[in-house]
């Protein structure tokens, strides 16, 4: 009963995002007070992570470890190149550009692992790309945000890369470490961390929201499109990608959601970090239609399913 709760909590984030983005709007005090927490609240959902990955989840790596490099060099290299393309083309003003410079610079999402499983993709192959992105983001996230950004304004990179390590890589490596040793205690609860990262993304998201409310209903028909299209151009590059590495259907649907997903939540908290709130809206949309669009693609994947 515990576990089909904790399961039922986590597949409804996007009902949780929505919820929390309507506080958020409607009343923002209940949500502003956590800004000062947001990076606790990080990383306490990088531990769960943590929590929930096995060894066997990263034997993908060294059994093709070309798949898993192809994958990692499409994720790094086509949402950059879009980030960049639309905000030249929409011609969105330096806060929000960077903002969508550093949604497309973040690693794989955890979500998308979710996804791939409910597509009946290859879900092996998505946390191989999810694990590896998310290890290269302290080096290539902010390098990739410097390389584009510094066109807006100064950007600086070691301030960023020791976010990521403290934030991202340092709780999910004590996951993975607490877990190896009080494994059997773990497993009895490991239901509970996916469900506490999705309300914790959640809350997240609904603060960034909260923090723009007065700003944005003046542009969120500009910050809409430069996301629908990131995302919608993200998908279908990803896919294209696979087909040209010639990869099997199940992972040409996989690199589709890890591409066109990402993990936009950390953009968000690094952007409140270090830039403003007003460059962590993008991120925090992203975060959000990412995860409605590749549930609407996982549905009709899930209904032709492939051997």
């Amino acid at each position: 009963m515990f576990n089909k709760i904790c399961d039922w909590f986590t597949s409804m984030l996007v009902l949780w995002v929505l919820l929390l983005c309507g506080v958020g709007y409607v009343w923002p005090g209940a949500l502003t007070w956590m800004k000062p927490y947001l990076d606790y609240f990080f990383m306490f959902t990088m531990l769960g992570i943590g929590f929930v990955l096995n060894p066997e989840d990263f034997a993908h790596i060294v059994k093709n470890p070309l798949s898993v490099l192809l994958g990692t060099l499409a994720q790094f290299a086509i949402m950059p190149f879009l980030r960049w393309f639309f905000a030249k083309l929409l011609n969105l003003p330096a806060p929000l550009a960077i903002g969508l410079i550093l949604a497309g610079a973040a690693p794989g999402a955890m979500a998308s692992n979710v996804i791939s499983y409910l597509a009946k993709a290859d879900v092996a192959y998505s946390i191989a790309i999810t694990s590896t992105t998310t290890f290269f983001a302290p080096v290539l996230t902010p390098a990739l945000v410097l390389f584009d950004g510094r066109t807006y304004i100064k950007m600086e990179f070691w301030p960023m890369f020791r976010s990521i390590i403290i934030m991202v890589i340092i709780p999910l490596v004590a996951g993975l470490v607490i877990k190896r040793f009080a494994k059997k205690q773990i497993g009895k609860i490991a239901p509970l961390f996916p469900a506490i990262s999705t309300m914790f993304i959640a809350f997240i998201i609904g603060l960034v929201l909260a923090l723009n409310r007065d700003y944005i209903m003046k542009v969120n028909v500009l910050i809409f499109a430069a996301v629908a299209l990131h995302n919608f151009f993200g998908l279908v590059l990803g896919y294209l990608a696979a087909v040209l590495y010639r990869f099997r259907e199940k992972m040409r649907r996989t690199l589709a959601f890890e591409v066109g997903m990402q993990n936009a939540g950390l953009g968000a908290v690094l952007a409140l970090k270090h830039l403003s709130a007003e460059a962590a809206l993008p991120c925090a949309l992203f975060a959000v239609w990412c995860v409605i669009t590749a549930s609407i693609l996982a549905n009709i994947w899930a209904k032709r399913p492939v051997n």
